[in-house]
């Protein structure tokens, strides 16, 4: 089987390439030509220089793998923009970017058994905020309406939607033994907050609890999910082969567990030996007063900051436990790393790797 990892310089990309060469698939890492391999070393691995900004440039290159690979059996398109100084380079990157790969691999004939494609939780927004009256929150659905309230959040609804629209536009099904094998068959999955190994925005967490300090965010309850990196390539693997329950499907996915804003704080310093921590937690007036400002530093420097208004509106949002018993029951899915043996694994790779 060949299959090509859009994105495959990038934290979940590599890990991606890393599971396809271990079941034995003819892994292509899909990347811009000036992307690192740093995580890219195995040379097993096949590489292919997209630039999916540009789509006379795309047609061109995916000409040229046509004739080497004739086309792949599946695409597990992960890249994308998590932080941008402008509005309108989430769109291009996340939508546009998506946009053109799927139109040009239509247009050369190469659209895949498979399109797995790799969203967020986030595209939901804050949709389940109100408290039960125990206190409790309720998950979030696979089958709710995206509310997104981030221009990440909106950049990767529109992808999933024109996903829907293009394949709904397809031919309605080839002819297979057992079952109609749809013309155009994707699957979009849905990760909560990935960490692991080689990961940086989570930690920024590990070094500020190194140095004594932790920053919580709002005096309400929260409730926090999160998915390890291998888990959530676990998960999307699982669809590989499974056109007939996973096609046209949307998937939430976390590690099945909900946990305090401290939880992941707290391991963390449990697995530093840290005695010490001060726990300062912001009131979101001021965490908005800290990323407006923030932002405004990344338009005059024109570098893009981990702190801006769209983590504020993430960071403020309360409740983000959801459902992700349709991924078991379907794709016979089961998280293999709660939070506590997914932190300490991680914070081993960071002192292995002298990152802290």
């Amino acid at each position: 089987m060949k299959i090509l990892v859009t994105g495959a310089s990038g934290f979940i990309g590599s890990f991606l390439c890393e599971e396809g060469l271990k079941r034995g698939m003819e892994t292509w890492a899909g990347m811009r030509e000036h992307s690192s391999r740093r995580w890219l070393k195995d040379e097993r691995l096949h590489f292919a220089t997209l630039d999916m900004t540009n789509a006379e440039r795309l047609h061109t290159q995916l000409a040229e793998y046509k004739q080497q690979v004739g086309r792949w059996d599946v695409i597990i398109h992960a890249a994308g923009a998590t932080k941008c100084l402008r509005r309108e380079d989430f769109d291009l990157h996340n939508f546009q970017c998506t946009k053109n790969l799927v139109g040009t691999l239509q247009a050369l004939d190469m659209l895949p058994q498979q399109f797995l494609y790799i969203s967020s939780l986030s595209v939901l927004g804050p949709i389940r905020e109100a408290q039960n009256a125990d206190g409790t929150y309720n998950d979030m659905l696979s089958s709710d309406t995206p509310q997104p309230n981030t221009a990440y959040g909106e950049s990767k609804v529109k992808s999933e939607q024109f996903l829907k629209e293009f394949a709904s536009e397809q031919p309605q099904s080839i002819p297979n033994s057992s079952f109609l094998i749809p013309h155009f068959c994707y699957t979009i999955f849905r990760p909560t907050g990935v960490y692991g190994p080689r990961e940086k925005d989570y930690f920024i967490m590990a070094k500020s609890i190194k140095q004594h300090i932790d920053f919580g965010a709002g005096f309400q309850k929260q409730v926090l999910t999160f998915i390890y990196v291998r888990d959530l390539v676990s998960a999307v693997f699982s669809a590989i082969g499974k056109a007939d329950v996973a096609n046209g499907k949307t998937y939430l996915v976390s590690d099945g567990r909900n946990y305090s804003s401290r939880a992941f704080s707290d391991l963390i310093q449990k697995e530093l030996g840290v005695k010490h921590v001060f726990h300062f937690t912001a009131p979101l007036w001021l965490l908005k007063v800290i990323c407006t400002l923030s932002e405004i530093a990344s338009r005059l420097t024109h570098q893009a900051s981990t702190l801006n208004v769209d983590k504020y509106r993430i960071m403020r949002q309360r409740n983000w436990q959801c459902d992700i018993s349709p991924l078991r029951q379907d794709l016979g899915y089961e998280p293999q790393w709660p939070l506590e043996r997914g932190v300490r694994a991680c914070v081993s790779w960071y002192k292995e790797n002298k990152w802290l």
